[in-house]
């Protein structure tokens, strides 16, 4: 019997070979990319259909504004946290350019819209629903924690909620601990509001000095602290090419400028509030909290002027579906399919000290959240951007703690 031998196939060139390991590559990639889409077809026929339904509009935008809000941040690496340490360790000023174009777009589109709305600032009234606080010690205090609980969790809240759609190992242990901040804060409130808040004043700016002067004087203060950055920006980086520039990858791949990204902020807060309500992104937490809070008996029979406050309200959700928790849903869902369509979708398995960190920085900003009235989204971005003395405290108290945390924290090694 004649034996048949197989004959072996010739190898493939090596182009060939190349080329086959890059379909594979495309295939692969491919599949993060059909789920990023179906993610953006969810939340738009999630959008379109609440847009149908009677009184369904303020949600639908709710929806719409949180899923272009976390898109942003999550391109643009906006976090004021991460901006901060760069400046501070590595001495990188551009993320904190970002912030400031973000506030700079903010107050500009803020006072349009509020010279419409009330031609007069000089009277009694404040504008509807803009975060305008009380402006004390308490509130200094409440930034400084703020900020010491970004530091240790290495997030402010917002970072955290777009790093969650990332699969942060961090994020879900210091929103679980931002939530129990809230009820430690809810905790404490009482003694802390008749001891200072009550009689602390509600500072805003147009009351004073007009829509121009308070706009004039809050772009001086930027321009003040842009400077010195402007002064330490590196060289930018050679210009690629022409063939190399790929406006899809630029947008969904390739991180933004934070100029651009804190320009789009900015944009989408004064958008937000002309249609819906200013930016915030604790106001489903603090209500969640504040619900179960008082369902396990773990709240003051009342809560002193809390509720007669503005900022982002921690008012019992009896709705299944409000404003802010879809505008913090649609957060998450765009970040988490952004980083699919940029390869950052990278879930791993928390370590013992992320989540210690997380817990514990997590607590920290609930309660700097809560006893602030609003966190960095809220009573800062929002605050400062109404004309609100209060954002401005807020900041630069959580700006110090912040700073002063991470300098302990590298001095004794628990931060990093």
């Amino acid at each position: 019997m004649t034996e048949h031998v197989a004959e072996r196939a010739p190898p493939l060139p090596r182009d060939w070979a190349a080329a086959g390991l890059a379909g594979r590559a495309l295939l692969h990639r491919g599949r993060p990319v059909a789920l990023a889409l179906a993610v953006a077809a969810g939340l738009a026929g999630a959008a379109w259909w609440l847009a149908g339904q009677p009184g369904g509009t303020r949600l639908s935008l709710s929806l719409s504004f949180g899923a272009l809000f976390g898109f942003v941040l999550q391109r643009s690496r906006f976090c004021f946290y991460c901006q901060w340490r760069d400046l501070l360790v590595h001495g990188d000023p551009r993320g904190m350019l970002g912030i400031l174009a973000a506030l700079a777009a903010g107050l500009a589109g803020y006072a349009v819209v509020l010279g419409a709305w009330m031609p007069d600032p000089a009277g009694t009234r404040l504008p509807p629903d803009a975060h305008i606080g009380p402006v004390g010690p308490v509130l200094v205090l409440a930034g400084a924690a703020f900020g010491t609980g970004m530091a240790v969790s290495g997030s402010c809240i917002s970072a955290h909620l777009y790093r969650l759609g990332e699969g942060s190992p961090t994020a879900p242990f210091a929103l679980l601990g931002t939530g129990a901040g809230f009820v430690l804060g809810f905790a404490t409130w009482n003694p802390l509001y008749l001891a200072s808040v009550s009689e602390a004043p509600v500072l805003w700016l147009p009351r004073h000095l007009g829509y121009a002067g308070s706009l004039a004087l809050s772009l001086a203060l930027l321009a003040a602290l842009a400077w010195p950055l402007l002064r330490r920006l590196p060289e930018p980086a050679p210009a690629e090419s022409g063939r190399h520039r790929q406006p899809l990858r630029a947008v969904f791949t390739g991180r933004w400028p934070v100029w651009l990204g804190g320009l789009a902020v900015g944009a989408i807060g004064t958008l937000a509030y002309l249609r819906v309500g200013p930016l915030g992104v604790t106001a489903e937490i603090g209500g969640r909290s504040r619900q179960a809070a008082g369902a396990l008996g773990l709240l003051p029979e009342r809560l002193e002027g809390l509720d007669t406050f503005r900022g982002c309200a921690t008012a019992v959700r009896d709705a299944v579906l409000t404003p802010n928790g879809l505008f913090v849903g649609g957060l998450v869902l765009a970040a988490f399919a952004a980083a699919l369509a940029a390869g950052q979708f990278r879930p791993a398995w928390p370590s013992r000290d992320q989540a210690g960190r997380g817990l514990l920085g997590g607590l920290l900003l609930g309660w700097g959240a809560m006893t602030g009235l609003g966190c960095s989204v809220g009573t800062l971005l929002s605050g400062i951007m109404a004309g609100a003395v209060s954002g401005w405290v807020f900041g630069l108290a959580m700006f110090a703690g912040a700073g002063g945390t991470l300098w302990l924290g590298r001095r004794t090694g628990l931060v990093a």
